[in-house]
């Protein structure tokens, strides 16, 4: 699909791949291109838990590596090469990536919308919305686990995270980030079941 179609077509179709960024304004950048999901490693200082959820996504619906073209940007696209090595990767100039103003460093959040596409078509898989068949998690469900609301929640959560690898979320994150590693209903009972189990044995 040319970089065009992509841009034409981008309210019909989302993009299968999780995107690794390195921050908040990289993701909000590519947003407003594409119907993306964003890893954000939070720097060059990439740990374990995000690690982790790389190789998650992964594992579930594949990774794009779009750092920025600069030393941190390859520092982190090495790291996750070694956890991670059939990870796709997407790549802008140094020119493409420049700020508008003189200064300022080198970023993915300064591109224009033509050279993320350029970047990003090659190795997008785009999937029709309607052909769209995800697993569906009510919030009714999350309540009922008690993982938005109440005595213990925020520890729940925090255990859930790490059997399913998603990392930890906060209530309002929690059922976007479950239903963006593809989460069904019967892992999540699973997950819970454990999770559960540990609290009753403290």
């Amino acid at each position: 699909m040319t970089s065009s179609l992509l841009k034409e077509n981008r309210e019909t179709f989302t993009v299968e791949e999780i995107i690794v960024v390195e921050g908040k304004d990289d993701t909000r950048r590519l947003q407003e291109v594409l119907p993306v999901d964003t890893i954000e490693t939070i720097g060059s200082a990439i740990n374990d838990e995000i690690l982790a959820q790389i190789s998650n996504a992964q594992e579930t619906r594949g990774v794009i590596v779009f750092t920025d073209p600069d030393f941190s940007g390859e520092k982190i696209r090495k790291r996750i090469m070694e956890e991670v090595p059939d990870a796709k990767h997407a790549f802008l100039s140094r020119d493409q990536a420049a700020p508008s103003r003189s200064k300022g460093s080198l970023g993915v959040e300064h591109a224009s919308d033509e050279a993320i596409l350029e970047a990003l078509q090659k190795v997008v898989t785009p999937v029709r919305l309607e052909d769209e068949k995800l697993p569906k998690i009510p919030r009714q469900t999350l309540m009922e686990y008690g993982l938005i609301a109440g005595n213990g929640a925020k520890a729940r959560r925090e255990k859930l995270g790490n059997l399913l690898r998603i990392g930890y979320t906060n209530s309002k994150q929690l059922e976007k980030r479950l239903g963006m590693f593809r989460i069904t209903p019967e892992e999540l009972a699973q997950a819970m079941e454990q999770v559960l189990l540990e609290e009753s044995e403290r």
